[in-house]
């Protein structure tokens, strides 16, 4: 388990049972003093995973998320409870709150149900809600650095709690935000998926890294930053820890990976300094996207971690930020080509993206080390 270092947690428990931790800047604030005093349904039971042989992947089908809050719904979820309107969050206050998804799309142990071509099994693992602030009409982006180290401690926190658990293979940390992505809290908040399996994109990615390091030795993702910076067209901001640029072959408009200057498989084992100065590097990013087309830009930002118990040695941690917004009043759908066929077509090319973000940076924000 990571060491929490300036961040403090403790430990609630909701009124059907799911757990919830607050990370706190300062000790004993007295929070799991607060009762969930709400009359809930019993948890729904596990979705199920369904194998898909053509493609050998899993699908969760988990129905009970049809009855996930909208943004049409009244109230919000993830504000604060106040007399007379409790939320999924007992305190009238917080800084970051993490608890289970009551709609989760994996849940509890992994059973086999059913083996061959058509497989199935419960869709175990395990799915948690992340507030990165108690303000309903705030963003990521207006967190000042001191927060975002918060957010990044109790990141760091679940991964290493959630990688113990026997049904989770591999954690995924990730943020929605807009309307065209799909959002449907506007609250600020992420989530963490516990997965059940190693996702496809890790695998690939993976299998990738295994290749290239049994024909040129090496680690590629750390060889794939290196040329980036040597080439210097498509960084977009860095600092001593973090080097932020669009890659070379993105496929996105708008698409950011930022890596650390250390090589570690996942978010637990990230050094204290590292936690410390990415807000440095990423509030700045993200500020440079609403300011290219100075509208608040759709966006995904999910960082890829090592499995909990395989390839570790292979992966690097980083974060992938990523938006669809291809032009102030146009989004880039992905149609026929990109769906059916994973084959993508980018309508920008990556040294102007970069550029486009370079000019919307802030003038004190460092391109160059």
């Amino acid at each position: 388990m990571t060491k929490l270092h300036c961040s403090h947690r403790s430990r609630g428990v909701l009124a059907d049972g799911r757990e919830l931790f607050y990370y706190d800047s300062k000790p004993d604030r007295g929070r799991e003093r607060y009762i969930d005093a709400r009359e809930l349904e019993a948890r729904p039971a596990a979705p199920e995973l369904r194998y898909d042989a053509l493609r050998d992947e899993w699908v969760s089908v988990a129905s009970a998320r049809m009855s996930r809050p909208t943004l049409a719904d009244s109230g919000c979820p993830l504000c604060p409870s106040a007399s007379g309107a409790m939320t999924e969050i007992p305190s009238p206050d917080y800084e970051v709150a993490v608890f289970e998804n009551r709609f989760p799309s994996f849940h509890g142990p992994v059973n086999v149900l059913e083996d061959g071509a058509m497989a199935k099994r419960a869709a175990g693992g395990r799915c948690e809600v992340v507030c990165f602030a108690s303000e309903h009409d705030a963003s990521f982006r207006d967190l000042d650095e001191s927060r975002v180290t918060l957010v990044m401690d109790a990141l760091a926190d679940r991964t290493a709690q959630l990688s113990h658990l026997d049904e989770v293979a591999q954690v995924f940390c990730f943020e929605n935000r807009g309307e065209d992505i799909g959002v449907t809290l506007h609250h600020p908040h992420g989530q963490i998926y516990g997965y059940p399996y190693v996702t496809p994109t890790s695998t690939r990615m993976l299998d990738s890294a295994r290749k290239y390091r049994d024909r040129h030795g090496g680690n590629l993702f750390a060889d794939l930053v290196a040329r980036e910076c040597e080439a210097e067209a498509r960084i977009v901001a860095q600092n001593s820890d973090w080097v932020a640029f669009v890659p070379y072959s993105a496929r996105w408009p708008f698409e950011v990976s930022i890596y650390p200057t250390v090589h570690v498989p996942d978010l637990a084992e990230l050094p204290r300094q590292h936690r410390l100065s990415f807000g440095e590097v990423y509030l700045p990013v993200l500020r440079a996207l609403d300011s290219v087309f100075d509208v608040s830009m759709p966006y995904i930002s999910g960082w890829h971690q090592a499995p909990t118990r395989v390839d570790r040695d292979l992966a690097h941690l980083h974060l992938q930020l990523l938006s669809t917004r291809r032009a102030a009043t146009k989004l880039k759908y992905p149609a026929g080509s990109e769906s059916a066929m994973g084959a993508f077509v980018n309508d920008m090319s990556p040294e102007e993206s970069a550029a486009r973000l370079r000019d919307a940076l802030p003038p004190a924000v460092s391109t160059s080390r």
